[in-house]
């Protein structure tokens, strides 16, 4: 048996045939993901092992070690063997089961993509949290090796999984400090807890709103999920901001119809205008003007840059500022072009224009509305950023290096008349004074399962802050994830690979909730058609409802409720086994 030195202390392993192929496999593609950037040199001198051998569990002096290979046996073949069979005593089948699952469910993400998210500003905060519990053999942060096990995981055959992390791990151990780690859970399980009861707080408030509003009229109402009665055209405009020296192309959905209310769409963070051309085809079919830009410099098209090395980070700061003038540079062009002896002549009603926007978009549909960046609480926040378990605090946070930009322009376009945010980002970037400046009727729409943008932290408790507009609304999608509304990618385009369970369930129940309630909203306050204030009441979502994602709408939901339902006190949810993965 050949044998060489470990990178510690100058142990030697036996290297196993199993050990060798893996090494064939390996050496190559570092060698490859060092020549493309996406891993230091140095990782290649410091590779003197395969990876690590054990996982050390420590808790305070105490401390217990696993070999890795015990675990691949486990997850690979359900055969308990080493001393893993000490911990399999204490730990129930279904326990056992969820681990199998865990050690080899793939996270379907490319080593480029791994890559240039860790090496970018939101990726590092993450590495260092995670470093704190993960550390290397010598008890030192596990930053370094965390990154590089992640991308090599990342660039194995069957994806990146648990068990091929731990296995990529550039020293001979891995210590995880299961104290650290308790505290993580905890956290994690007060977030799930307490996302659960403001759940069931509106599910509640929704059930008490519909007893008391008044009965949908008699007769069917007609179905707004289903494609409307006009006739509309697309078409593309090529827009530049001189100011800004920006360019960026809208694509225009125009009813054949004059004087139509407009609705303008602002895409998310790394999406572009076509995620929600559903969405903008459904308006106009209603006879709304839709217009839809493009956001340059944090659409796809900067993702991709990101993800090829082009870009160091997801999104420029300055798009906190630049997003919201966009719209206004669009209202401007559309008032242009709605004037005598255009082609478009007199087809915008520019009394009647709202907004729609998801996410990094829902920001930009609230700050063009009247919402205000409130610094004082970002500073606030962003002091403890590397311990939120909230990623969108982490973009949220670069809005501090715009503070002297966003003093010398106004964000606030007065001529937006109502707004929609879908899944918005807004705890810390407006807080509680910047959301109550809101004037205009307003829809916050939240889904449950939201790990980007957390249902709780950034659209429950934050609707509770808009007390400005009487009429405000909170529609929650109940097992709908951050990604639920959003379109498949357009032909011809590169998509970004998305776990399942971060899509969630029926994406496409989710966006026809999204087609029916925004005609009913703008319908009210775009349309002055109050025949669809009935759509905005509790009891017709349970008329459309669907079990897989489910739908509750309220009104009246305000902090001393949300404060009530999280002091409830309610059991933990059983354990269910998970099944056995053998892929």
């Amino acid at each position: 048996m050949n044998s060489r030195s470990s990178a510690a202390g100058g142990r030697s392993r036996r290297v196993s045939p199993g050990d060798r192929l893996r090494r064939s496999r390996l050496l190559p593609r570092l060698g490859q993901l060092i020549s493309l950037g996406l891993l230091p040199w140095s990782l290649l001198a410091a590779q003197p092992s395969l990876g690590a051998e054990r996982i050390y569990l420590s808790y305070g002096l105490l401390g217990r070690s696993i070999p890795i290979k015990d675990l691949e046996i486990y997850a690979r073949t359900g055969e308990i063997t080493g001393d893993l069979s000490l911990y399999g005593q204490y730990a129930g089948p279904e326990r056992l089961a969820q681990l199998r699952e865990v050690l080899l469910t793939p996270i379907g993400f490319d080593a480029v993509a791994v890559s240039q998210f860790l090496y970018s500003p939101q990726g590092e905060i993450l590495l260092d949290r995670l470093g704190q519990v993960i550390q290397s053999e010598a008890r030192q942060s596990g930053f370094l090796g965390l990154r590089a096990a992640l991308i090599l995981a990342a660039a194995e055959p069957e994806g990146m999984t648990l068990l091929n992390v731990m296995q990529q791990f550039p020293t001979p151990g891995i210590r995880v400090d299961l104290g650290r780690s308790l505290e993580f859970a905890d956290e994690l399980s007060t977030i799930v807890q307490e996302t659960r009861q403001a759940v069931a707080a509106i599910k509640t408030q929704a059930r008490t709103e519909a007893l008391l509003t008044p009965p949908l009229p008699s007769g069917e109402l007609a179905d707004v999920r289903s494609r409307g009665p006009v006739d509309y055209r697309r078409e593309t405009l090529r827009l530049r901001d001189p100011s800004r020296d920006r360019i960026f192309p809208v694509d225009f959905y125009l009813p054949a119809t004059s004087n139509a209310p407009v609705v303008i769409i602002s895409h998310g963070l790394g999406s572009n205008r076509t995620t929600f051309a559903y969405l903008a085809a459904h308006l106009a079919s209603y006879g709304f003007a839709v217009a839809v830009p493009e956001h340059p410099g944090s659409n796809d098209a900067q993702l991709q840059a990101l993800i090829k090395g082009r870009a160091s980070e997801v999104a420029d700061p300055m798009e906190f500022v630049n997003r919201p003038l966009d719209i206004r540079y669009l209202i401007d062009t559309i008032t242009t072009l709605n004037q005598a002896g255009s082609a478009l002549e007199g087809r915008f009603n520019l009394d009647q224009i709202g907004i729609v926007g998801q996410s990094f978009g829902g920001y930009t549909a609230l700050a063009a509305a009247g919402a205000t960046l409130n610094f004082p609480r970002l500073q606030e926040d962003c002091l403890d950023v590397i311990n939120t378990w909230n990623l969108s605090l982490l973009l949220q946070c670069r809005a501090l290096e715009t503070q002297t930009a966003a003093s010398q322009v106004t964000l606030h376009d007065p001529r937006i008349k109502a707004a929609i945010a879908i899944n918005p980002i807004t705890s810390s970037v407006f807080g509680e004074t910047g959301l109550n400046q809101l004037q205009v009727p307003v829809m916050v729409v939240t889904s449950s399962n939201d790990t980007i943008a957390p249902a709780l932290a950034e659209q429950i408790r934050p609707f509770t802050w808009i007390n400005g507009s009487a009429d405000r609304y909170l529609l929650m999608m109940e097992r709908a994830s951050h990604f639920s509304t959003l379109d498949e990618p357009s032909e011809g385009e590169e998509p970004i690979p998305l776990p399942s369970a971060l899509v969630g369930p029926d994406p496409a129940i989710a966006q026809n909730y999204m087609e029916a309630m925004s005609v009913a909203f703008f319908k009210t306050y775009l349309g002055q058609e109050p025949a669809y204030r009935s759509y905005l009441q509790a009891n017709y979502p349970p008329l459309i409802d669907q079990p897989s994602v489910s739908l509750a709408l309220v009104k009246d939901f305000n902090s001393e409720q949300l404060t009530e339902a999280l002091q409830e006190k309610s059991p933990p949810p059983t354990a269910t086994a998970a099944p056995v993965s053998r892929r």
